[in-house]
């Protein structure tokens, strides 16, 4: 059954829920996982993202995602000139990825305090995305959960130490993958929940042994 979603489509500001609304949301993820204003980035655009999406106004609507726009925020045109108001430098160029969705951004980010993320996501529709790599990591989730992503090392009883930190504050798993490069090397695990994370569980998450970094991305509200 369809929801009233999927027939009127998001709130948003067009002209193309694809390349517009999935895109100001694109951007925003990335500005979410990185944890801080990004003042660099690169930007790679793929397939249709490429080829139309300047007509479209992706461009505009990523820059506006990392500036933390909304999809219906009226500034989105303007997110060339308020970018650089705030101190974000960006640039675009083209990328050809295999396999990929057409609708897909690489996003590369940094914040001022030197982090850095790379994300990979398609806009698949409605103003929906999916995420699939992370950091060099092949992941899917969507933002429409909130989303813990743990990078731990690939050690006997990892998953069950941050799982356990999960269960006994009440938060439900929806999707869980897990990922590696390699046995007993880096490992990703990325968990979607039906209830928002407490900040002291993710605060005792990342002092699990083996854990080597925490993000967390808390879905927008209805």
């Amino acid at each position: 059954m369809l929801d009233i979603f999927e027939i009127l489509g998001p709130v948003m500001v067009g002209p193309s829920s694809s390349h517009t609304a999935g895109a100001v949301r694109i951007g925003r993820m990335a500005r979410t996982l990185l944890g801080a204003a990004p003042v660099r980035a690169d930007i790679g655009l793929h397939g249709s993202f490429a080829d139309t999406g300047q007509g479209h106004g992706t461009d505009r609507a990523l820059v506006a995602g990392l500036l933390g726009m909304k999809p219906d925020d009226l500034g989105i045109p303007e997110s060339f000139a308020i970018a650089a108001n705030q101190g974000l430098e960006f640039r675009f160029h083209t990328v050809r990825l295999r396999d990929a969705h057409p609708n897909t951004a690489v996003l590369a980010v940094e914040s001022a305090a030197g982090r850095k993320l790379v994300l990979q996501a398609a806009s698949t529709g409605g103003g929906r995305i999916r995420v699939n790599r992370l950091d060099g990591v092949e992941v899917s989730f969507t933002g429409n959960f909130n989303t813990l992503v743990v990078r731990h090392q690939d050690v006997a009883g990892e998953l069950a130490r941050i799982l356990n930190e999960l269960s006994v504050c009440g938060v439900n798993i929806a999707n869980m993958s897990l990922c590696r490069d390699r046995r007993g090397g880096a490992a990703m695990t990325v968990a979607e929940t039906d209830q928002r994370i407490p900040r002291e569980v993710l605060a005792r998450i990342r002092t699990l042994y083996g854990v080597l970094g925490v993000t967390y991305y808390e879905k927008e509200e209805d």
